[in-house]
C-alpha cells in the first residue's frame, strides 16, 4: 500500500483553540470532572476525524479505533497520554491499514496529543499476556471511536470477557500483587507531606482500582460487563465519587501549574490549591491545613475502599480447608464469620448497638476486618443506632474490651471510618482528618491517636532491646484500661487551634467520663494522664541528670505508677508523631530519665557533679580495669565529672577516655569517632579553652554533618571531654573510607587551632546550603534560672540550618557563658536546643541575660537570612 499522508493543521488549530479553553473554564468553575470529560470529547473528535481521512478514498478497512486506558474512562487530565487500540478482524486486514494507521499515529503526534498506541488483531485480543497485565487492564476500560462496529462488539461482548473469565483469578491475583507492591513503596499509608494524587495510595490509581474490582466481581458473577460502568461502584453515600471529584479537581491543578503530567503535591502547590479552594465546594481562600484535611478524608475513604476489595478476593482454597465450613455465625448477632472476614447475613436490619460494639470487640481481639457489604450495612444503620447509644458502665464495658484487644488500633480505625467511634464519642470528631501542618508531624491527629495505642500493643512484641525495657513496665500498670482510654482522647483538645491542647483535652475528656458514670479515683487518673502527657517530653528537653529537672518532674506526678504509665505513654506517643521520630538515642534518653526519676522516688539521689569522697563506687569499678600505678590519675580524671556524663556511659568508655585523657601529653588533642547504629558519635578530650565547642560544631557543620545531640563536660583539673553525635548526610565517611582519616586529620587541626575554622566552612560553603524550607520557623529564646540549682538553662527554638549550633555557641562565648551541658534536638526543621551556662561559675543574671538574648536574635537573624 502506497503511504498515507494526513494534513492536519486545520486540526491542531482547532486542538490549540479548544484546549485554550479548558483551563480557564477549570480555574472559574474549579470542577477538574468536567476538564477532563471535556478534555476526552475534544481527543474523541479529532481522532474521529483522523480515522475518517486517513481511510478516505480506501476501501473500508475491517478495523476500528479504541479509546483505552484513562482516555476510555474519559479521564484524560491536561497533560496525560492518549492510549488508544487498533483492532484488526485479521492479519491481512492489519497489512491493509498498516499505512492509515502510521498516518493516524503521526498526526496525533503533530496535532500535539502524546500518542500511546497499541495494536492487535482479533486472535491477538483474546490471548492473556501475565507479563502485560496494564494492557488487559486498561482493555476494561474501553470505548468505540471509528471503524466498524460490529468488530467492537464482537471484542466487547465475547473476546475481552472470555480472556476475562478464563483468566480470572491470574489477573485478580496479580492486580492485587501490584497494588500491594505499589502500597508498600509508599509505606502502606496515606499520610505522606507531599503526596502522589496518581499513585500513592488513596490517590486517582486507587480509586481505579477499587472500580476494577468492582467490575471483575461483577463480571464473574454475571458473565457479562455492566451497562454502564459507574454502576459496579456506588459508594453509599457517594464518598467514593466525591472523592474522586476532589482529586481530579487536585491533579488537573497540578498539569496547569506544573505544565506537564506531575502529580506530586508538593508544599508550595497545597498552599496555591488551598488559596484557591481547589476542589472544594466554597469560594475564596481556604487554610491549608483545612485543605490537606479535606484530601486525607477523601484518600481515607478511596484507600478502605480498594484495600477492602481486595481483601474480598478469595483464597487459594488448600485439600483440608475445602472440608471446613466456611461461614460460621457469630452469636448473639447477625454477623457471619468466613475466613477472617466479618460478614452480614442478607436481609438483616441493624437496630441493636451492642451487636456491632459486639463486632468490634471481636475485630480487636482477633484482627478479623469487615466486609464491604458489612460496612456498607452498618454505616445505612447509623441514624438508627444513634437513637439508642449506650452511655455509662454498659458503653464503657463494651469500649473497655475494644481498647484492651491487641488489635484496638484496627478495630477503632474502622469505628471512626464508619461513624461509629463519633456516635460514641463525639469528643473525637474535632480531630477526624485533623492535621498538624509542619515537616514534623507527619499524619492526622485521628491517626496518630491509633498509632499510639498501637504502639503501647506493640510493646508485647518488643522489636528492640528499648522496647523491651519499656515492655516490662506493662504488666506493672495497674490499670491498663484507664492508660488507653486516656491515650485515645489525650489529644482531642487540638481540635481548638489556640490554647494548650492538653487543658482543653482535659475539658473534653471530663464531659465524656461523666457519661460513663466513673468514679473520682477512675477519673483523675485519666484526666492526670492527658493533663501531664507533655511534662515528660518537655523535661527531656533539660539536663535529665540535672536533680533540680529530675526533682520538679516527679514532684508534678507524685506516684511511681503515674511516671511508669507517663513513660511508656510519651515512648509511644513520640514514635506515632512520625516514622523517623523515636530515634534510639531519644529511646534511651526516655529510659534513663525514667530510671533518674524512679530513682530520685525511691529516695536514691545522686549528687550533680562526681567526688570519690562521696562516692568512691565508681572509682573502684574502674580501678579494675587499670593497672595499679595509674589509680592516681584516675581518681584526678574522674573527679569533678557531671553526673550525667558518668551514667550514660559504660564503664569500658569511661576507661577509654581515661586513656586518651594520659596521652594529652604526647598530643594535646585526642579524638575518638565510632559508629552508633544511624549515627556517628565523636569525642574530642582536650585541655579547655574558648571558643573550642563552637569550634568543633562549625567544623562538622563545614563537613556537611547532622549533629543531632552534643554534650560538654569537664573535670576539676579542666579536662574538657565533648561528646558530639551526627548523622552523615551525605554519607561521606561511608561511601568514601579514605575520608575518615582526612575528616579525623581536618578536626584535629581544628582543636589544635592550626587551621582557621572560618576558612573551612567557606571552603565547604557548597555543602551548606539548606534544603527547601517548607515551614518558617521563628526563632524563640527561654531563659530559666530557677529550675537548675548551679546553672541558668538557655532553650533556644530556631530554623535547623547548617551551622546553627556554632553560631549560638559563638555568640555564647563572646558573652564569656561557659557551656556546662548541651543538649540538641531536632524536630522536622525545627532546632531544640538547650544550654546550661555560667558565667565566672555563677548563674547568669538578668542584665547579661538581656544583652545575651539581644546578640543572639541578632546573630541567628542574619544566619536565617544569610541561610
Amino acid at each position: 500500500m502506497n503511504p498515507v499522508s494526513l494534513t492536519v493543521d486545520d486540526l491542531r488549530e482547532h486542538y490549540t483553540q479548544e484546549i485554550a479553553l479548558v483551563r480557564p473554564t477549570c480555574e472559574r468553575t474549579r470542577d477538574g470532572t468536567a476538564a477532563i470529560r471535556r478534555r476526552s470529547a475534544i481527543v474523541d473528535r479529532i481522532l474521529i476525524e483522523m480515522w475518517r481521512r486517513a481511510f478516505t478514498g480506501l476501501p473500508a478497512p475491517n478495523a476500528a479505533l479504541l479509546a483505552l486506558g484513562g482516555y476510555g474512562r474519559k479521564d484524560l487530565f491536561p497533560y496525560s497520554d492518549i492510549d488508544v487500540l487498533f483492532v484488526y478482524a485479521d492479519i491481512k486486514a492489519e497489512e491493509l491499514s498498516r499505512e492509515p494507521v502510521r498516518a493516524i499515529v503521526q498526526a496525533m503526534w503533530d496535532v500535539g496529543l502524546r500518542a500511546s498506541p497499541n495494536s492487535r488483531t482479533l486472535k491477538e485480543a483474546g490471548r492473556f499476556d501475565p507479563d502485560n497485565l496494564e494492557f488487559t487492564l486498561a482493555t476494561l476500560d474501553r470505548r468505540f471511536l471509528a471503524g466498524q462496529f460490529p468488530l467492537y462488539q464482537q471484542l466487547h461482548q465475547s473476546v475481552f470477557p472470555g480472556l476475562v473469565l478464563s483468566e480470572w483469578n491470574t489477573i485478580t491475583q496479580k492486580l492485587s500483587e501490584i497494588a500491594r507492591s505499589r502500597h508498600a513503596k509508599f509505606g502502606n499509608t496515606i499520610f505522606h507531606l507531599e503526596p502522589n494524587l496518581k499513585d500513592g495510595p488513596g490517590g486517582l490509581r486507587d480509586y481505579h482500582l477499587a472500580v476494577w474490582f468492582a467490575l471483575l466481581f461483577h463480571l464473574k458473577e454475571t458473565k457479562e460487563w455492566p451497562r454502564q460502568r459507574g454502576g459496579v461502584f456506588q459508594s453509599a453515600r457517594g464518598d467514593a465519587e466525591a472523592a474522586f471529584d476532589f482529586l481530579a479537581a487536585a491533579r488537573c491543578f497540578l498539569h496547569f501549574r506544573h505544565g506537564r503530567d506531575d502529580n506530586i503535591l508538593d508544599w508550595q502547590s497545597q498552599d496555591e490549591a488551598a488559596g484557591l479552594s481547589i476542589g472544594l465546594e466554597t469560594r475564596g481562600t481556604a487554610d491549608p491545613s483545612y485543605w490537606m484535611r479535606t484530601y486525607y478524608r477523601h484518600a481515607r475513604v478511596i484507600y478502605r475502599r480498594a484495600v477492602l476489595l481486595m481483601e474480598h478476593l478469595p483464597a487459594p482454597v488448600s485439600f483440608y480447608r475445602q472440608f471446613r465450613r466456611r461461614r460460621t455465625p457469630i452469636a448473639g448477632t447477625d454477623f457471619l464469620l468466613d475466613q477472617g472476614r466479618i460478614d452480614v447475613q442478607p436481609g438483616v436490619q441493624f437496630s441493636d448497638t451492642a451487636a456491632i460494639l459486639r463486632v468490634f470487640t471481636l475485630m480487636a481481639t482477633h484482627g478479623y476486618t469487615l466486609s464491604q457489604g458489612a460496612e456498607d450495612r452498618i454505616t445505612d444503620a447509623l441514624p438508627v443506632l444513634a437513637i439508642h447509644i449506650p452511655e455509662g458502665p454498659y458503653l464503657w464495658n463494651a469500649l473497655r474490651e475494644v481498647l484492651l484487644g491487641p488489635h484496638a488500633a484496627h478495630a477503632l480505625r474502622t469505628m471512626h471510618a464508619l461513624g461509629v467511634l463519633e456516635m460514641l464519642i463525639p469528643e473525637f470528631h474535632g480531630i477526624d482528618a485533623l492535621v498538624i501542618r509542619d515537616s514534623y508531624h507527619r499524619y492526622t491527629v485521628d491517626e496518630h491517636t491509633f498509632l499510639v495505642i498501637d504502639n503501647v500493643h506493640g510493646l508485647r512484641q518488643p522489636a528492640h532491646e528499648y522496647e523491651q525495657r519499656l515492655a516490662n513496665l506493662l504488666p506493672e500498670i495497674d490499670r491498663l484500661d484507664l492508660f488507653l482510654l486516656a491515650l485515645l482522647l489525650h489529644d482531642t483538645g487540638k481540635a481548638r487551634r489556640t490554647g494548650a491542647h492538653a487543658q482543653r483535652s482535659v475539658e473534653l475528656a471530663d464531659s465524656f467520663l461523666a457519661r460513663l458514670d466513673f468514679g473520682f479515683e477512675e477519673r483523675e487518673t485519666v484526666l492526670s494522664l492527658i493533663r501531664l502527657h507533655l511534662e515528660m517530653s518537655l523535661a527531656m528537653r533539660r539536663d535529665i541528670f540535672d536533680m533540680e529537672n529530675v526533682r520538679g518532674f516527679a514532684e508534678k506526678l507524685g506516684s511511681p505508677q503515674m511516671l511508669k504509665m507517663l513513660t511508656v505513654m510519651t515512648f509511644a506517643d513520640i514514635k506515632a508523631v512520625n516514622p523517623e521520630a523515636l530515634t534510639p538515642w531519644k529511646a534511651e534518653t526516655l529510659w534513663q530519665f525514667y530510671m533518674a526519676t524512679a530513682n530520685f522516688m525511691d529516695r536514691s539521689v545522686d549528687e550533680s557533679r562526681y567526688h570519690a569522697a562521696i562516692d568512691p563506687t565508681l572509682l573502684n569499678r574502674i580501678r579494675s580495669m587499670v593497672p595499679p600505678a595509674q589509680y592516681e590519675q584516675l581518681g584526678r580524671f574522674l573527679e569533678g565529672l557531671p553526673q550525667r556524663y558518668l551514667q550514660t556511659r559504660l564503664p569500658e568508655q569511661i576507661r577509654s577516655h581515661f586513656e586518651m585523657a594520659r596521652n594529652l601529653e604526647a598530643d594535646p588533642v585526642q579524638l575518638d569517632l565510632r559508629p552508633n547504629r544511624q549515627l556517628y558519635d565523636l569525642t574530642v578530650i582536650t585541655r579547655d579553652r574558648s571558643r573550642l565547642f563552637a569550634d568543633v560544631a562549625g567544623a562538622l557543620a563545614a563537613w556537611g554533618m547532622n549533629i543531632v545531640r552534643a554534650g560538654a563536660y569537664s573535670n576539676d583539673a579542666g579536662i574538657i571531654v565533648d561528646s558530639f553525635h551526627f548523622s552523615d548526610v551525605f554519607r561521606t565517611i561511608e561511601l568514601n573510607p579514605s575520608e575518615r582519616h582526612r575528616f579525623l586529620e581536618n578536626m584535629h587541626d581544628v582543636v589544635a587551632q592550626k587551621v582557621s575554622i572560618e576558612q573551612l566552612l567557606q571552603s565547604r560553603k557548597h555543602l551548606n546550603h539548606p534544603s527547601n524550607i517548607k515551614v518558617e520557623v521563628a526563632t524563640r529564646l527561654e531563659f530559666d534560672s530557677e529550675s537548675s540549682s548551679h546553672a541558668t538553662l538557655l532553650q533556644v527554638v530556631a530554623q535547623d540550618l547548617p551551622g546553627l549550633l556554632r553560631q549560638i555557641a559563638l555568640t555564647l562565648s563572646s558573652h564569656e557563658c561557659d557551656i556546662k551541658v548541651a543538649l540538641v534536638d531536632t524536630e522536622g526543621e525545627t532546632a531544640i536546643d538547650v544550654f546550661y551556662l555560667t558565667s565566672h561559675g555563677e548563674k547568669l543574671t538578668a542584665q547579661a541575660q538581656e544583652s545575651l538574648s539581644r546578640q543572639l536574635l541578632a546573630a541567628l537573624s542574619g544566619k536565617q537570612a544569610a541561610g
